[in-house]
């Protein structure tokens, strides 16, 4: 259940949005209406028609007058690389995952992040850089900015109980994605924290995804090349 923290509206948003990432609802499937949402989380019907609002604006969801709220057609990627979250992909190789946070600020973006974030230079950003090990075997830096509008309660996330790829899955429902892979050096800071040299080749993956209306975040993941190699399944 979303943290009883957020305002009102944003919990009926995250159900909402949660709903419709795990597939619980699907394009065209009725909401519930205001008087059921305001019956379940014990809030003005004011507050619903705010919720609903916004994820109509955001493009999650459709409102016909007197039909309802559906959920919208999202269109869909032409071709995805169907990469697992890092936890969960750690744990399917029955090893442990852990995780150690190197930065989480709130920070104010500059003209390359804001760029990519679709925002205007100096616009608040918040920026982790965290560390992912395998069986204590640091195997990735996550060096990640996110866009406050998608993910509102990011800097409260706890990151050994949860990864940012699988929080914005659930709060910024994917509708758009880009990526790029690339043989590359290490920043020296990356090559110090995964634990190798300056000079030894990297993976490296900078991925950009989008939400609605917003771009959620922009993350750079460095791999140690002698260790990670990336598998997946392109469906067009």
């Amino acid at each position: 259940m979303p943290s009883s923290k957020m305002p009102a509206f944003e919990r009926v948003k995250t159900f909402i949005k949660v709903q419709i990432s795990v597939g619980a609802w699907r394009p065209g499937d009725a909401v519930p209406s205001e008087a059921a949402l305001q019956q379940q989380f014990g809030i003005s019907r004011m507050t619903v028609n705010r919720a609903l609002r916004e994820l109509a604006a955001e493009g999650l969801v459709t409102r016909v007058q007197g039909s309802g709220t559906v959920v919208a057609e999202l269109h869909r990627i032409s071709t995805t690389l169907d990469i697992r979250d890092i936890h969960e992909e750690v744990q399917a190789r029955g090893h442990v995952h852990s995780t150690r946070v190197v930065q989480l600020i709130t920070t104010v973006a500059d003209a390359r992040v804001a760029e990519a974030l679709r925002l205007k230079a100096g616009a608040q950003v918040f920026h982790s850089v965290l560390v992912h090990f395998e069986n204590g075997v640091a195997i990735q830096v996550e060096d990640r900015y996110v866009n406050p509008a998608s993910a509102p309660d990011y800097m409260d996330l706890d990151f050994q109980a949860t990864t940012p790829s699988h929080y914005l899955l659930a709060h910024a429902p994917l509708t758009e994605a880009s990526y790029t892979i690339e043989a590359a050096l290490p920043r020296p800071e990356e090559a110090a924290l995964l634990g190798i040299a300056p000079s030894a080749p990297c993976l490296v993956m900078t991925r950009r995804t989008v939400s609605g209306i917003h771009v959620a975040s922009l993350a750079r993941l460095v791999y140690p090349g002698m260790l990670y190699s990336f598998s997946g399944e392109l469906q067009v």
